[in-house]
C-alpha cells in the first residue's frame, strides 16, 4: 500500500518542531520610517511649491464675514415679525428670564441671614455637620469680601442653568443609554460641544437671545449639559443586568424598571452628573459677563480692564469658595445611602424638618433685625490692598527677568513657529494633516481633521488661525512639560500628592479670567501673557491624568520590573510611562482643549488673532460677521486638534489589543 504525499499549508509565522520562531517584524520602526520618509517628501515638495505660492491673506471682506453680517441684519429686522422668533426664540428667552427672576426672588427673599442658614442646613442634612459648617463659612465669606450681591447673582445664574441642564440632560442620558440610535446621534454632537471653547458660545447666543441674563443662562446650559448627559447614560448602562433580569422576571414593566430599578441604582452616578454640571456652569457663567451677565464675572472683567489684581483676586476667591461648597454638597449627596427601615425613614425626616424650621426662624429674625437684607458693612474685609501691594513689588523687582523670559521665548520659539505656519499654504497644511493623521490616528480621524482644515481655509481667517495655532502649540508643550513632571512626582510620592491636591482643586475651580491678571502684571499685554495664563490654567488636569495613569499601572508589573533589577529611572521610562501611554495621550488631549480655550480668552490682553476677532465682534457691530466667523474657526481648530490626539490614543489601544500575547 503506497502512501500518498500531500501538501500541508503552513500558516505564515508557524514553525516546525525544533525550529526557532522567526523574529517579529519591527512594525513600529517601519511605521516611523514610512512617516519620516513621507514627511521629508512633503517638506521637500512643499518648500519647492511654497516659493511659488503663498498662504492666503486674511480678507476683511470675506464671504463668511458678509454672510454672518447679513444674517445679523436679517435677525435684527425680523426679530419681532418672523414666526421663528415670535413663537420660538422669543418665548424661550422669556421663559428663561422668568426662571432666573424666580430663582433670584427666592434667594433674595431669604435675606443674607436666611440664605446663609439655608446653605448650612442643606449641607448639614445632605452631607453632615462639617459640610454644613463649611457652607455657612463659605457663604459668610461672600459678604466679608464685600461681594454678596455679585455672589448671589452668580449663584442664581448657576442654579438656573443647572436646573435646566438636569431637566433636559438626565432624560436624554437615559434615552441615550436605552436607545443605541439616540446614543449614536448624540455622541458626535456632545463631542463638539465639549471641544468648543467658552468664547465660541457667546456670539450665537447674542444673535438669537440678545445680551443679558437669558442669553447667559442658555449659553451656560449648553456648556454644562454634555457631562450631565454622558454621566447619566453611563450610570444607567452600568446597572447590573442580573438585577434588571430579576425585576423583569417578577413582571415589572419598562417604566417600572426605569423608575424602581435603574434610576435608584444609578442615583450616585446621576448626582455625579449634577456635580459636574455645576462645575461646568460655574466656569461658563463667569465668561458670560462679556454678554452683560451680572455677577462675579462682571467684577473680574472690570478688574481686568483696570489691571486691578487685588479686586480680581477677591472675586476669584469667592468663585472658588462657591465651587467648593457646591462640590462638597453634591458629592456627599451622591454617597448617601437609601433608607432601609421605616424607623430610619422617620429619623431621616426629622433632620430636614428641623433644618427647615431653623431656616424659617433665622430668615424671620434677619428680616426683623436692623440689618435687614444688607450684609453688615462692619464685617467686611478684603485681600485687594495687600495683593495689589505684592503685585507692585513683583512688577518693580522682577521686570528685567520677566522681560528677558518673554522676549527670549517669543523670539526663539514663538516667532519661528508662527512664521512657518502663517507662510504655509492651506493645501500644504491640509496634506500634512492628512498624512500625519492617517499614520498616527487612522483614516477616519484624519478625514475629520482634513475637513476641519478645509473649513478653516474657507472662513477667510487663515493667518489668524495659524497665529492662534502657534500660540496653542507653544503653550501645550509647556503645559505637558510641567504637567508630566508634577504628575510623575505626585504618582511616586504620596506626601507630595497630598500637598498638591488642594492646590489643584483651587486651580481647577478658579475662573479663567483670574489667571490673566497675574500674567498681565508680570509680562504686560502680549501673546506671551496668554501663553503663561494658558499654562497655569491647563496644567492641573494634565497633572491629575498623568498621576492617575501612572498609579493605574498594575502593581504586579512594577514588582516584576523591580525584581529584575530595574532602577527607579528605568522603571519610570521603560515600564510606567509606556504602560500609561493612554493616560498621557488623554492628558495631552485635555491640555490642548484647555489651552485653546484660554488662549482665546487671552485675546482680551493682547494675544490677538482669533481671540481678538471674537472680542471685537462683541464690541463693534461692523465686526460681528468676522467675530462669528472667528468663533467657528475656534471650533474647527479644536476639532482638528482633538481628533488627532484622541485618534492617536484609540489607535494605540487597538494596536495593543491586536498584539499577540508572548
Amino acid at each position: 500500500m503506497s502512501t500518498a504525499v500531500t501538501d500541508i499549508a503552513v500558516p505564515v509565522g508557524a514553525t516546525g518542531p525544533g525550529e526557532d520562531p522567526p523574529a517579529p517584524r519591527p512594525r513600529r520602526s517601519q511605521s516611523r520610517r514610512r512617516l519620516a520618509i513621507l514627511l521629508l517628501a512633503l517638506v521637500t515638495a512643499g518648500v519647492y511649491l511654497a516659493v511659488r505660492t503663498s498662504a492666503p491673506a486674511d480678507d476683511d471682506n470675506a464671504w463668511a464675514f458678509r454672510f454672518f453680517g447679513d444674517l445679523r441684519d436679517w435677525v435684527d429686522n425680523n426679530r419681532d415679525t418672523s414666526p421663528l422668533f415670535l413663537y420660538g426664540f422669543n418665548y424661550l428667552r422669556l421663559g428663561v428670564d422668568l426662571l432666573v427672576d424666580a430663582v433670584h426672588g427666592a434667594l433674595s427673599g431669604l435675606g443674607w441671614a436666611g440664605l446663609v442658614a439655608a446653605a448650612g442646613a442643606i449641607g448639614a442634612v445632605v452631607a453632615g455637620w462639617r459640610v454644613g459648617l463649611l457652607a455657612v463659612a463659605g457663604f459668610l465669606s461672600f459678604g466679608v469680601l464685600g461681594l454678596w450681591d455679585e455672589s448671589v447673582d452668580t449663584l442664581v445664574l448657576t442654579l438656573s442653568a443647572v436646573l435646566l441642564a438636569v431637566l433636559i440632560g438626565i432624560p436624554l442620558g437615559v434615552l441615550a443609554a436605552r436607545v443605541p440610535a439616540v446614543g449614536a446621534v448624540l455622541r458626535p454632537v456632545l463631542d463638539v460641544m465639549q471641544i468648543m471653547p467658552t468664547f465660541a458660545y457667546l456670539a450665537p447666543m447674542t444673535l438669537l437671545f440678545l445680551i443679558g441674563s437669558p442669553a447667559a443662562t442658555i449659553a451656560t446650559l449648553i456648556y454644562a449639559i454634555p457631562p450631565a448627559i454622558r454621566i447619566t447614560a453611563l450610570g444607567i448602562s452600568e446597572v447590573p443586568k442580573s438585577t434588571v433580569e430579576a425585576a423583569t422576571a417578577l413582571g415589572s414593566t419598562r417604566w417600572q424598571l426605569l423608575a424602581k430599578v435603574r434610576l435608584p441604582l444609578a442615583r450616585p452616578t446621576i448626582m455625579l452628573a449634577v456635580n459636574q454640571a455645576i462645575m461646568m456652569a460655574l466656569a461658563m457663567v463667569v465668561i458670560t459677563a462679556l454678554i452683560d451677565a451680572p455677577g462675579l464675572g462682571e467684577t473680574i472683567v472690570q478688574s481686568l480692564e483696570r489691571v486691578n489684581v487685588g479686586a480680581a483676586f477677591d472675586a476669584g476667591l469667592a468663585i472658588v469658595v462657591l465651587a467648593v461648597v457646591l462640590d462638597r454638597i453634591t458629592t456627599h449627596a451622591a454617597l448617601r445611602a437609601a433608607p432601609t427601615t421605616h424607623r430610619s425613614v422617620r429619623l431621616r425626616a426629622a433632620g430636614p424638618l428641623a433644618a427647615l424650621v431653623a431656616v424659617v426662624v433665622v430668615t424671620v429674625l434677619g428680616r426683623m433685625s436692623s440689618w435687614g437684607t444688607e450684609f453688615p458693612p462692619g464685617w467686611r474685609a478684603s485681600f485687594a490692598a495687600p495683593v495689589n501691594e505684592v503685585t507692585k513689588w513683583v512688577e518693580f523687582h522682577w521686570y528685567d527677568a520677566t522681560e528677558a523670559v518673554k522676549n527670549g521665548i517669543s523670539a526663539g520659539l514663538l516667532d519661528p513657529i508662527e512664521t512657518v505656519l502663517t507662510t504655509t499654504p492651506w493645501w500644504l497644511f491640509l496634506l500634512a494633516v492628512l498624512i500625519f493623521g492617517t499614520l498616527s490616528s487612522g483614516p477616519r480621524a484624519a478625514a475629520i481633521a482634513g475637513l476641519a482644515v478645509a473649513g478653516l481655509a474657507g472662513l477667510g481667517l487663515w493667518q489668524h488661525t495659524m497665529q492662534t495655532l502657534a500660540t496653542v502649540l507653544v503653550a501645550t508643550v509647556a503645559t505637558m512639560l510641567f504637567g508630566v513632571l508634577l504628575g510623575v512626582l505626585a504618582a511616586r510620592h504620596d506626601r507630595f500628592a497630598r500637598v498638591l491636591r488642594p492646590v489643584l482643586d483651587a486651580a481647577q475651580t478658579m475662573p479663567s479670567f483670574v489667571y490673566l491678571l497675574p500674567a498681565v502684571a508680570l509680562f504686560g499685554a502680549s501673546r506671551f501673557t496668554a501663553i503663561v495664563a494658558a499654562v497655569i490654567y491647563a496644567v492641573p488636569p494634565v497633572v491629575r491624568l498623568v498621576e492617575r495613569g501612572l498609579r493605574d499601572v498594575p502593581p504586579t508589573v512594577v514588582e516584576a520590573a523591580e525584581s529584575a533589577g530595574s532602577t527607579p529611572r528605568q522603571l519610570l521610562w521603560k515600564v510606567q510611562l509606556p504602560m500609561a501611554r493612554r493616560g498621557l495621550l488623554l492628558a495631552a488631549n485635555q491640555g490642548i482643549v484647555m489651552v485653546l480655550a484660554m488662549v482665546v480668552v487671552g485675546g482680551l490682553v493682547g494675544a490677538g488673532a482669533l481671540g481678538y476677532d471674537v472680542v471685537a465682534g462683541f464690541a463693534q457691530r461692523e465686526d460681528f460677521g468676522k467675530g462669528l466667523a472667528a468663533g467657528f474657526a475656534i471650533v474647527l481648530l479644536g476639532v482638528l486638534l482633538d481628533r488627532l490626539t484622541q485618534g492617536a490614543g484609540r489607535r494605540a489601544d487597538n494596536e495593543r489589543l491586536r498584539k499577540p500575547a508572548t
